[in-house]
């Protein structure tokens, strides 16, 4: 009889490279099955139960409530700039209003946040539309904006000639002052009962993980695939940005996001 294991979504971007990077050094991951994709096609998979658990949109979790549980004490969060959530443009941003903006199609809780910014901050109407990943100088010679997200954004950022870059967990705290929490844990009901015993084991090497990850990020630096185009040291600035936690005050800024999303 073939073992059960856990199916777990693995996001390839150096966001959570710190936390894959411990658990792909345990000694015993026999019962983990990684699934390797961008947040869109894993918010996928886990909807139609190819996966179990995924570091996965929030808003996928706040629009399938009935589908998921969230795993307590875990997120991708920030409290200000992120640095790998922007918006590249030719027009400052306040002046967006009636334009299409192409947002990449690898993200879905960037987008909404993007709608929710213009929408509900500046009072803007804006068009979206969905493109496949090019780079700045192609996308802005067809749009007047244009979000991507993750490793690609970061490495747009570094050589853009785009007049306006904007950030836009650092634009969600200046209205709120409250951080935005990207991605949870996020489980599948039926996977609490079937596999409960590795659901316990997954939350115990990710507390392990995360306290792992924050004391020795530059040793996790010099193993990063993203020494390609970044340095070590830009690397740990960008991961010190970033709260793998999910507190209190992280669930008051979701609670915010969902209030919004019910209104875009």
């Amino acid at each position: 009889m073939r073992k059960k294991k856990l199916r777990i979504g693995r996001i390839p971007y150096a966001n959570l490279f710190p936390i894959f990077h411990y658990l792909d050094r345990q000694r015993n991951r026999s019962d983990y099955r990684f699934i390797k994709g961008v947040p869109s096609k894993l918010n996928r998979m886990l909807r139609e139960g190819r996966l179990d658990i995924s570091p996965s949109s929030s808003v996928e979790y706040l629009r399938n409530k009935d589908k998921y549980f969230i795993l307590p004490c875990f997120s991708i969060s920030s409290s200000g700039p992120i640095e790998s959530i922007l918006l590249f443009s030719d027009l400052p941003l306040e002046e967006l209003g009636g334009k299409t903006i192409a947002v990449s199609s690898e993200s879905d809780t960037s987008v909404a946040l993007l709608k929710i910014i213009l929408k509900e901050f500046l009072s803007l109407k804006c068009k979206f539309k969905t493109v496949k990943l090019r780079t700045i100088k192609s996308g802005l010679s067809s749009f007047p904006a244009f979000l991507l997200i993750g490793d690609r954004a970061m490495k747009e950022a570094r050589k853009s000639a785009a007049p306006y870059v904007y950030d836009l967990a650092e634009l969600w705290h200046k209205h709120t002052e409250l951080p935005f929490v990207f991605a949870l844990w996020i489980v599948r009901k039926e996977t609490v009962s079937e596999k409960r015993e590795l659901l316990n084991k997954l939350s115990s090497d990710l507390i392990k993980a995360n306290n792992y990850a924050h004391k020795h990020f530059p040793l996790i630096a010099k193993n990063a695939r993203q020494k390609e185009w970044l340095t070590e040291k830009e690397l740990i600035n960008y991961w010190k940005k970033i709260s793998y936690n999910l507190t209190e005050k992280h669930m008051e800024g979701l609670r915010l996001f969902e209030k919004y999303l019910e209104r875009i």
